[in-house]
This record gives structure tokens, C-alpha cells and sequence, in this order.
């Protein structure tokens, strides 16, 4: 017998899920990116219908110098279509928080033509949550629309999680069209999501989910770097829940096994695993990642391929 959901939470059939995809900045074996295979990767998610979001941890965000972000977002705008792209700054522990470094990546991704999505760092996050809605609020004076962006300490050193009137105070700025959460939990994400239908429906509540991709069905829609091991079959997954086929679950379930192999502790880990699917799939040539990002054992190729079998690739 399942479990009751919590009061006022309710799985909402046949809704259309809007899905971005935190798209894999490939590297070649030499330690440069791997270019030509960013651009086809970047195409094929928009192909599926994915809109692609660049510049996250799954592009090497934290790593890559302001040249290649620069050159990430002159891809993602000549392929055409909407995007995200992370703006924030890089510093270190016991930083200020830097307003001014902020608003000017957020003003350069939207020259491009791109929405902005407000990247943790530490000066950002050492301030305490009304300063952090506040800090918000001032970026939007510059902005048209951006996203804001919850990240657990898991993903980045820098990440955190904040109270749910912090999230709230989000709500009441209307350039913050959307925020992504990323706690891996299930409960404050549904807490998030009663709150948004109380006060802004319209504002959308990104999962950053790896380890309950099915948030979908209560109303998420989602930012995640497990859809960029295959946004095609994301994309057909959505396509299932929308016409109310009941193949969405066994779907969901399969691309869930992935995301649980994936997102496994050390999390930062996970743009290599990206790495090595894609390279069994064909779609990259190499599963090298940047030299500095934290790497997985070889041994995991045989348990992707597995997992890719049962996907029916």
C-alpha cells in the first residue's frame, strides 16, 4: 500500500512539462572542449524539444575560463532558439557578495538572447535569507527575466538550501520567472511547489531532482544534467504524460535507474558519467571531462551499457 501524499499535493495528469536540459560541455583527450561535439549535442537537444541550458555544472561552469563560457554562449545563440545560461561569479570562501560581477554576466547572457540563471557562489550564499531575497531583488533592476537557483552543498561547496519564506520573498519579484531546486529531496520541493500555487502560479518550480525525476507529476517542471544523457528520451517521456499513456512509467522508471547510478556520491562526478554515455551512445567520440572535474571508474561503462539496454538503445 503507498504512502498518503502530503495534504494538498496532487499528481496533475496530462500536463505539458516544460523541460530544460543543463547541457554536457564534451572535452576531448587533450584537455581542450571538445567543440564540434557541443554543437551537435546542443542541436540534438533542441531537436527534441529540450530547451538547452548552458554554463551549469554540467557544462564545467566552475572550471572553465571566462573565454570558453564567452564561446558556450555564442554556440547556444547561433543554433537559434531560447536558452539558460548560468551568470555568477567565481570566489572563494569568506568572499563579499559581488552584485556588480553578477549583473554584468546576467546583462551578457541576455545580449545574446539568453535567460539568465543565477548561480550560487560563496559570497551569495554566506548571506543570510532575506539578504539573499534582497540581493535578488536587486539583480532584477537590470533584468527582464532570470531564473534564481537553490543547489545543495552536494553539487558545489558553495551550495544552499534556504528557508521556505526565502523562497517565497522569490515569488514576489516579477523578474524571477522561475527557480531551480536542487536539495535531492522530495518533501521541500513539494513544499515549494504548494507555496508557488498559493501566491504565483505561473512561476515555474524546476527540479533539479536526479533522484526523483517523477516531480514532474506533481507540478515540477525540471533543470536537470540527467537529461542531457538523453533528452530524446526525456522528451518522449513528457510527450507520454501529456497524452496520459501509461508507458511514461515504465519510462520514467528506467531513465530512473540512470539518474540513481549517475547522481551517486561524489555527485560533482556526474559530468563524466554524462561523458560516458554519451560515448556509448556515439554521440560524443571521447568520455573525457575537464581535467580538474572529479572522474568515475571505469568499471561503470559496463553498468551504462546495461542501463542503456533496458533503455532500448
Amino acid at each position: 500500500m503507498s504512502l498518503p501524499l502530503p495534504p494538498g499535493v496532487e499528481v496533475r495528469a496530462r500536463r505539458s512539462i516544460r523541460g530544460y536540459s543543463a547541457v554536457l560541455l564534451p572535452f576531448g583527450p587533450g584537455g581542450e572542449p571538445d567543440w564540434r561535439g557541443f554543437e551537435s549535442h546542443l542541436r540534438r537537444t533542441r531537436e527534441t524539444g529540450l530547451t538547452p541550458a548552458v554554463n551549469l555544472d554540467t557544462g564545467h561552469v566552475g572550471r572553465i575560463g571566462g573565454a570558453a563560457r564567452t564561446r558556450v554562449l555564442d554556440v547556444a545563440r547561433e543554433g537559434g532558439g531560447p536558452f539558460l545560461a548560468g551568470a555568477g561569479v567565481h570566489d572563494g570562501p569568506g568572499a563579499a557578495f559581488d552584485p556588480g560581477g553578477y549583473a554584468a554576466e546576467m546583462e551578457r547572457v541576455e545580449k545574446v538572447g539568453g535567460t539568465p540563471v543565477v548561480l550560487p557562489s560563496h559570497g551569495l550564499g554566506a548571506l543570510d535569507p532575506a539578504a539573499w531575497v534582497t540581493a535578488h531583488r536587486r539583480l532584477a533592476e537590470g533584468s527582464d527575466a532570470f531564473f534564481a537557483l537553490e543547489m545543495g552543498a552536494m553539487f558545489v561547496p558553495c551550495g544552499r538550501i534556504y528557508p521556505l519564506e526565502a523562497y517565497r520573498g522569490l515569488l514576489g519579484i516579477p523578474q524571477c520567472i522561475g527557480a531551480g531546486h536542487a536539495s535531492l529531496r522530495r518533501a521541500p520541493e513539494w513544499e515549494r511547489l504548494l507555496l508557488r500555487d498559493r501566491h504565483r502560479p505561473e512561476f515555474m518550480v524546476l527540479s533539479g531532482n536526479e533522484l526523483a525525476i517523477d516531480m514532474v507529476m506533481y507540478g515540477s517542471d525540471y533543470l536537470l544534467g540527467l537529461s542531457t544523457f538523453a533528452p530524446d528520451l526525456f522528451a518522449r517521456r513528457d510527450a507520454f504524460w501529456r497524452a496520459g499513456q501509461p508507458d511514461f512509467h515504465e519510462l520514467n522508471d528506467a531513465l530512473q535507474s540512470l539518474g540513481a547510478f549517475a547522481f551517486r556520491p561524489p555527485v560533482p562526478a556526474h559530468p563524466h558519467s554524462a561523458a560516458q554515455f554519451l560515448a556509448l551512445r556515439g554521440w560524443i567520440d571521447h568520455d573525457a571531462t575537464h581535467p580538474g572535474s572529479p572522474r568515475r571508474r571505469d568499471g561503470d561503462l559496463e553498468v551504462l551499457a546495461g542501463i542503456a539496454a533496458r533503455l532500448g538503445l
